[in-house]
């Protein structure tokens, strides 16, 4: 079986190129992440921790 997909993965064209560009994906997402933690500024992170527990925020079941 690994003989079969291994073969097919071999006979795409730039192949290689489809790990290099998720990898750059997972880096440049989880640097932003990192990047938006760092520099949030600790009454929004409050803020949004305290948004489930704010009945203004909260919308009805029925609707």
């Amino acid at each position: 079986m690994m003989k079969i997909v291994k073969h097919h993965l071999e006979s795409i064209e730039g192949i290689a190129t489809y790990p290099m560009i998720s990898l750059l994906i997972f880096f440049v997402f989880f640097t932003l992440l990192f990047w938006w933690v760092f520099t949030t500024s600790k009454e929004r992170i409050k803020e949004l921790e305290e948004m489930p527990l704010d009945d203004q925020h909260q919308k009805p079941f029925d609707q």
